[in-house]
């Protein structure tokens, strides 16, 4: 991989991560990623046969012990960190924090050792950003500052979501904690994105293995009610996993506008009943199976965000000059490469 700009990226075999892998090889960059388990990025190596040159897998089985990453960033010109605990489910917050504050810590020590690191972007979470505030507009200055409050009350008898959402405000708080005590040599910044939807870059066997952020497209493709599809509570908030990846490659592509910013990924409010209406009308053939509902009910036709809960999206617009992919596009996208499992 000599010649080509080289770029870590942990926990490649994971939804976002894929598709942030594939955005680093288009721009040109040679990629070294982090899996706990060699295998498991077998399905990401054979999406992407044509780059097999420009692809290296490190094998770390436990990203949060000391050095853990000291012989990954060896040489690496930027880090781009994406492996987290991540589910709807959790219900110990112990080794989520744990997980999620030390592996990005562990990774910062590391960089902080190695003088090739120019630029460091971390993948963190809306969930950083959002409170109970209604009406709010939500931008890049607001923080979570009541999850963590919570678990700490509530312990294992936390909420799954406020548990999650601690990890990822106790990460992104460490982070920057990091930025200010060190001062270190490469720019650091972050993404917050809602949840992200859009086509796997590695589909899995069977749709039940499909992500979380994702699955709701089959579920209501594959003709489940709606009180049956995606996440149960979900507050439907998307961006596309490709807008993602290419924030991601701004970060480390753009030092001058990215250092010390975070920036929200958000593109749409798009419930369910949104969903069916976009795959009803593309797929005719398939009204009699995808839930009919009320259409045009709970959403507004540009998809915008009701007014009492907006997350603001638009600094990275006008960072990046670029909007984001249109939500009919990533339901449909999403539907084709779906098309496998009907």
């Amino acid at each position: 991989m000599s010649g080509n700009r080289l770029v870590l990226v942990t926990g490649v075999n994971g939804f976002i991560a894929a598709r942030t892998v594939e955005a680093f090889l288009k721009a040109g960059y040679a990629v070294r990623g982090t899996t706990r388990t060699r295998s498991s990025a077998n399905g990401l190596l054979e999406s992407l046969p044509e780059y097999a040159d420009k692809i290296e897998i490190v094998e770390l089985p436990d990203i949060t012990v000391d050095g853990a990453f000291d012989k990954a960033v060896q040489g690496v010109d930027y880090i781009a960190h994406l492996a987290a605990p991540v589910s709807q489910y959790f219900k110990d917050p112990a080794p989520v924090m744990h997980g999620a504050v030390n592996g990005v810590t562990q990774l910062l020590q590391s960089a902080y050792r190695e003088p090739s690191v120019k630029s460091f972007v971390f993948m963190s979470s809306i969930l950083a950003i959002l409170t109970s505030q209604r009406p709010h507009r939500f931008t890049e200055e607001d923080w979570n500052t009541e999850s963590e409050e919570i678990v700490t009350a509530k312990g294992k008898e936390a909420p799954s979501l406020a548990i999650y959402a601690a990890s990822k405000t106790a990460a992104e708080k460490a982070f920057w904690k990091f930025r200010d005590d060190k001062k270190p040599h490469f720019t650091m910044t972050t993404v917050n994105p809602t949840y992200v939807g859009g086509p796997p870059l590695v589909l899995p066997p069977t749709p039940d293995q499909l992500g979380q952020t994702v699955e709701f497209v089959w579920h209501v493709f594959s003709g489940r009610p709606f009180d049956k599809c995606g996440v149960p509570g979900a507050f439907y908030a998307y961006v596309d996993v490709r807008d993602v990846a290419r924030l991601v490659v701004f970060g480390i592509d753009h030092p001058e506008k990215a250092d010390s910013e975070r920036f929200i990924a958000a593109n749409v409010f798009a419930p369910l009943q949104a969903t069916a209406d976009i795959l009803r009308a593309a797929y005719p053939e398939r009204r009699r199976i995808i839930q009919e509902g009320n259409p045009g009910e709970g959403y507004f036709p540009d998809y915008r965000f009701p007014d009492d809960v907006i997350f603001d999206g638009s600094k990275a617009v006008r960072a990046t000059g670029q909007s984001y992919i249109p939500w009919e596009t990533t339901v449909l996208d999403t539907a084709k490469a779906f098309e496998k499992y009907l």
